[in-house]
């Protein structure tokens, strides 16, 4: 393995104030000083639409609520061959719920991350623990800086113990000194001094420190308590000063005024090392058990400091052993008499400085540096053989009979004697939203394919219901498909969207070619042939496609079929000229924009290619899909669809939800018909592991899927799996499972694809015989196809069957 040559510290960074920014400020000039060779840098969170000046250090800068900056950091770190990132964690620096943002960074890294909790939460949230679970899996270590943290890592998240380093929050190397001279330099000479340092928020307890003072005069006259730092900035933001008003009224109305200090300053480490330096007793009487580091602790311990405390965790890890004493929470009454014990006993607080003093030795900002770079080493080859484990594509979904079974049951709960329902809520159909026939023509999708594969078949009762539902979508009167109806079998449109009208035809062509009973064959392609001639001027690629997709099956039962095969060639010129004008070298697309059933465009090229022996359909289709699973695979290796939030977003990376089923099935059959085009085993191996996508090898490791009932959830939000099991994501499971199966069957009884020759072009592709049909095949003004109406005898009338 190559030496440990480049780093970046990913958190907030000074000047901006907050504890984090200290501690990756601190963090990345320990390291940097531990190995001059090093090239170390920060990546800092900008909050808010605020500006920093930030030094050198400061390699980019992200806007916490920006994605896009996210994304553009990942690709920056990459392009950039950082050896480590070490992240900083915080929820609450960055954007998105409970932090989600961060995930579109960690997900797209190619190098170890190491990730330094500053929070683990006891009882976090449902998104909390989902974002937490997504960090933890990108992190090949995760730092915690208190024991407890490791307990909880374990018990709570179920982390493995050989990923946990607790390295103690780093502390300056000062020396051991009295206080008396920090005592002159700031004013306070003849002082007994009580420190508190820190961004003012009410979690910190000051209040009751502050109640606590009379009770300490009483024993100490000459007691001091100076409350060190600046309002936190978020509280300043949304509220003002009006906490720090509350506690200067506090003090007035206690008559204490001569006795509590308060310096509203964010100061620099060395100021801050002299004030802790000049106090005789530091107290942190914060509110809140679950805190699980405080750097003012560390570095009080670290200055050999007696402290009282109240029992937050990292308190109850650094004062055992005699280093500080504990109080309970709010209760003015034992901080002040312990406070005020320590104060008059300067035998015991003498001896509290000793020990903490050499205790806290080994927390030197030094000694965490080289901690943390054994860490960033371990990582790293963790990391490699984390990778090497990927590479073994045959684990993520196994061949043969390994593959779960064809199980029917949810689906068959779904459809009634009308069709296949649009929703359900949870797994029971949702009556109140009707049916459509882009659900009822992926139906019959599946009917055809279960029939092809010769397992499971759909009863013949079944499938002639979807098939009716077609033939009831059919609006003579437009020469279009109407879409949804009411359970009450009204229809709510005239005719539907120009993509549902091109699904149906891919329903119908596939019906003419593969369904068992020869009626309906005959059905299907009289119908298709009488819907087809609306495709021509439709405008939306995905309709293309699905045409293209209905046009592949029926053209292989009706050769003769002159208006279909020009058709063909003439929507999928549309697609090419789409992709002309919009590819560039990182946007190799048809469009601006991805949306949904994203695969379903490569694919329809790759078949168009294959079947009319036109090399540059396929060359683009491959192409294409290519870079689209550059979109859809996460740096951890498994699948991750297009999430509906990307939708409409132009040219920008894809967002990771919501994750729905259609996106894998489309992606599957693509890459199977790249397979069989090109003979790439990749393609069957990213198949399979986007199959995974079901079965839990995705962003939450949730399963989509139950395997006895054939159910399948409507996908996954960045928090957890929508628990509904809809129409269209138990029909894209289940055709995803088919060509699984089919796959498997392949793989036991190998056959090779046939292969796509240059030569022996479709000759309705030659330049003598276009023009027939489609004089402009895409019209500059609107872009959509000219087709003149065909001949009788081109096409086979709808009529009633025999």
């Amino acid at each position: 393995m190559t030496p440990l040559c480049r780093i970046a510290v990913i958190g907030n960074s000074l000047p901006r104030r907050c504890g984090i920014a200290t501690f990756a400020t601190d963090l990345h000039r320990a390291i940097s000083n531990s190995r001059p060779s090093l090239q170390a840098g920060i990546v800092a969170m900008t909050d808010h639409d605020q500006t920093y000046d930030y030094p050198g250090s400061v390699v980019l800068q992200i806007k916490d609520n920006a994605i896009e900056e996210y994304v553009r950091a990942a690709a920056f770190l990459n392009a950039g061959r950082f050896d480590i990132v070490c992240l900083q964690h915080e929820f609450g620096i960055f954007g998105g719920e409970a932090g989600a943002h961060i995930l579109e960074l960690l997900s797209r890294l190619t190098m170890p991350v190491v990730t330094t909790l500053h929070t683990v939460l006891e009882k976090p949230t449902p998104i909390q623990r989902a974002v937490m679970d997504r960090i933890v899996e990108a992190s090949s270590k995760i730092v915690v800086m208190a024991n407890k943290g490791r307990e909880l890592l374990r018990g709570v998240y179920r982390v493995p113990d050989d990923k946990i380093e607790v390295i103690a929050h780093g502390i300056p190397d000062f020396p051991f000194i009295g206080p008396d001279a920090a005592k002159a330099k700031l004013g306070f000479s003849g002082r007994s001094v009580i420190l508190t340092f820190g961004l003012l928020s009410p979690s910190k307890g000051i209040e009751v420190m502050i109640d606590a003072m009379p009770s300490i005069l009483e024993r100490r006259p000459d007691a001091v308590y100076v409350v060190l730092g600046a309002t936190h900035p978020n509280l300043v933001r949304d509220k003002g000063e009006a906490y720090r008003e509350s506690l200067m009224t506090r003090v007035r109305e206690l008559g204490v005024e001569d006795h509590v200090v308060f310096l509203d300053q964010f100061v620099d480490q060395a100021t801050l090392l002299e004030f802790i330096s000049m106090c005789d007793v530091y107290v942190t009487p914060y509110l809140n058990e679950a805190q699980m580091t405080s750097g003012t602790l560390a570095y009080s311990f670290g200055l050999a400091k007696p402290v009282v405390s109240t029992p937050y965790w990292h308190a109850r890890e650094l004062r055992s052993d005699g280093h500080g004493v504990l109080v309970p929470f709010g209760d003015a009454a034992a901080i002040g008499n312990e406070i005020a014990k320590l104060l008059t006993d300067e035998p015991r607080r003498q001896a509290m400085r000793e020990q903490a003093y050499l205790a806290s030795r080994s927390m030197t900002w030094e000694r965490s540096a080289k901690r943390y770079l054994t860490t960033f080493e371990n990582a790293r080859q963790r990391h490699r053989l984390r990778v090497i484990a990927r590479a073994a594509p045959d684990e993520i979904v196994p061949h043969g009979p390994a593959a779960p079974d064809m199980h029917l049951d949810h689906f068959l709960s779904m459809c009634d004697d009308t069709g296949l329902f649009q929703h359900a809520v949870h797994s029971v159909p949702d009556r109140a939203h009707g049916y459509c026939v882009d659900d009822n023509a992926r139906a019959l999708l599946l009917a055809c394919a279960l029939n092809e594969a010769g397992e499971h078949p759909l009863s013949e009762i079944l499938t002639a219901r979807f098939a009716s539902f077609v033939q009831h979508a059919w609006n003579p009167d437009t020469r279009r498909f109407r879409n949804f109806i009411g359970f009450n079998r009204t229809w709510l449109e005239a005719e539907g969207s120009e993509d549902s009208h091109g699904r149906t035809l891919w329903a119908l062509g596939e019906c003419a070619r593969k369904d068992a009973s020869p009626s309906r064959r005959r059905w299907a392609t009289a119908l298709f042939a009488e819907a087809l001639p609306p495709a021509a001027s439709f405008c939306s690629p995905r309709a293309s496609a699905f045409t293209l997709l209905g046009l592949n099956a029926y053209c292989a039962v009706a050769p003769d079929d002159r208006y279909a095969r020009e058709l063909r060639h003439s929507l999928a010129d549309r697609l090419m000229s789409g992709l002309a004008l919009v590819e560039t070298s990182d946007w190799q697309w048809f469009e601006g924009v991805l949306a949904y059933d994203n695969a379903r465009l490569p694919q329809a090229l790759i078949v168009t290619g294959l079947a009319t022996r036109t090399p540059t359909y396929l060359d683009a289709g491959v192409r294409t899909l290519r870079w689209l699973m550059t979109q859809q695979t996460a740096s951890t290796g498994h699948f991750r669809p297009v999430g509906t939030e990307s939708f409409g977003k132009l040219r920008t990376v894809p967002r990771a939800f919501d994750q729905q089923p259609v996106e894998a099935a489309a992606t599957i059959a693509a890459c199977l018909a790249a397979w069989r085009a090109d003979h790439d085993a990749e393609w069957k191996t990213i198949a399979k592991k986007v199959f995974s996508w079901f079965l839990g090898n995705n962003d939450l490791s949730v399963a989509l899927v139950d395997p006895e009932t054939g159910s399948c959830r409507d996908g996954l939000h960045p928090d957890r799996a929508n628990e509904n099991c809809g129409g269209e994501s138990v029909v894209s499971y289940l055709l995803g499972l088919a060509e699984i199966r089919q796959l498997a069957r392949v793989n036991l009884h190998p056959t090779h694809p046939v292969a796509l020759r240059p030569s022996g072009l479709d000759p309705m592709h030659t330049p003598a015989n276009r023009g027939s049909l489609v004089t402009s095949h895409v019209s500059k003004s609107t872009g959509a196809l000219s087709a003149s109406r065909p001949r009788a005898r081109d096409r086979a009338p709808v009529q009633a069957s025999d």
